[in-house]
């Protein structure tokens, strides 16, 4: 399986940005993926997960402004991310095959996001 995230930008506090991750290859054994964000230097630490039936998950800090979804003909996930703030500044990274809130051994790469005025 390879994921290829996209997405990510420059955007003023409380505006909006929505991340895309597109599965491609053995994508039928994925039940569960998510996001991920590692801020400089810190651990990357989980943001949301989604199961194939529906099922979602959420960091606290992002509950509320957050909205996972899945299309799942598309082998696509987004990350709808509303009233960002200076402190959601980070790499995002959509991952696949783990479990709701902690994540598989596939990684797509990394898109930059930056919260800034």
């Amino acid at each position: 399986v390879q994921l290829q995230a996209s997405g990510g930008g420059l955007v003023q506090p409380g505006g909006s940005l929505r991340l895309s991750c597109v599965a491609s290859g053995s994508t039928v054994s994925i039940n569960t993926m998510g996001w991920y964000r590692q801020l400089t230097g810190k651990e990357r630490e989980f943001v949301a997960g989604i199961r194939h039936g529906g099922a979602t998950a959420y960091a606290d800090s992002v509950k509320g402004r957050f909205t996972i979804s899945r299309d799942s003909a598309k082998n696509t996930i987004y990350l709808q991310m509303n009233s960002l703030k200076p402190e959601d500044t980070a790499v995002y990274y959509c991952n696949a095959g783990g479990l709701l809130t902690s994540p598989g051994r596939t990684w797509g790469q990394g898109t930059l996001v930056t919260v800034s005025s």
